[in-house]
């Protein structure tokens, strides 16, 4: 169940509250009159199914109460009332399936800002992979893997293709490339670095390195597991399943292929970083194509779906 509070002009209250009352699954109808003071009006809380938020959301924007007053949805952990399970029962579908696209996509646009916290982290990430490819060290490239932030952008770019916000997706192609660009040039100097203080050398770039050389050697698995990757990182966004993405992070070798390029670039090993490349683009490629097919099919599935309930209703 998901609770809703929203700020309406005491002249909109009464189309509010009908709105709510005809919307099938929703419940716990509560209204404050004169309760807000920034802005002023009324206040109105109900719950709501999650299969039923889009639904509502869209009928209260068309009411136009997110630019006159104020719309705040959050998650509730635990609704115990036959009221909110009768209320499931009657919204349409099944509540992990539905897609909540305004929470979706106010979640990637601060997930795809490009901010000095966001450079860091992909920063961070890609010299701990820097340090797990020159010691062939599977640990520090997982590590590196979980830490990077890559998958915000990415998932903002899909939900801006299928939404058609052409801002959200600049934004996040900005974020990913500049992220990036910056993260692979600090890497080539902290392997310069790293060399001076004899920890790193060429002999280790050049070595068997039998746990990490598949980082610069880009082949159809890489482009297939980037693809279920990107599959499973979209649904655990869409559906409120964040612990996925620590899997799906840890799936890709976008971070470790970049830090692989760094690296053998700061040595003159071009051929291995031509080929890290190769394996980042491939993974990036992947990913966006397999999360925008995924939202795609959602929304087209979601829409049938609201299409059937609101046939059943006329018929009954």
């Amino acid at each position: 169940m998901l609770h809703l509070r929203l700020i309406t002009p005491p002249d909109r209250t009464d189309d509010v509250v009908r709105l709510i009352e005809k919307t099938p699954g929703t419940t716990h109808l509560a209204v404050v009159a004169g309760a807000a003071r920034n802005p002023s009006g009324d206040i109105v809380m109900c719950d709501v199914a999650r299969e039923a938020g889009d639904e509502l959301i869209d009928g209260l924007r068309t009411l136009e109460i997110d630019k006159c007053g104020s719309i705040a949805l959050e998650n509730i952990d635990l609704s115990l009332s036959l009221r909110a399970d009768k209320a499931e029962d009657e919204a349409p579908g099944e509540g992990a399936d539905a897609v909540l696209w305004e929470h979706l996509e106010d979640a990637t646009h601060e997930e795809s800002t490009l901010s000095v916290t966001y450079v860091a982290f992909i920063t961070l990430a890609t010299m701990i992979a820097a340090c797990g490819v020159v010691l062939d060290n599977a640990i520090l490239i997982v590590g590196a893997m979980a830490v990077g932030p890559e998958f915000g952008p990415l998932a903002g770019f899909c939900t801006a293709l299928v939404q058609r916000t052409p801002r959200l997706a600049l934004r996040s192609m900005i974020a990913l490339l500049v992220g990036f660009a910056v993260a692979m040039v600090a890497t080539v100097g902290f392997s310069f670095f790293m060399d001076a203080v004899d920890l790193f050398d060429a002999e280790s770039l050049d070595a068997a390195r039998p746990n990490t050389n598949f980082i610069y050697r880009p082949d159809w698995f890489s482009f297939v597991v980037a693809v279920l990757a990107g599959a499973a990182g979209t649904l655990s966004l869409t559906s409120a399943k964040s612990g996925a993405l620590v899997g799906v992070a840890i799936s890709v070798t976008t971070v470790p292929a970049a830090a692989n390029a760094a690296v053998a670039f700061s040595y003159d090993k071009y051929n291995q970083a031509w080929g890290s490349t190769e394996q980042l683009l491939l993974n990036l490629l992947g990913i966006v194509l397999a999360g925008t097919c995924t939202l795609a099919a959602q929304k087209l599935l979601w829409a049938r779906q609201r299409e059937r309930t609101a046939r059943t209703r006329e018929l009954g």
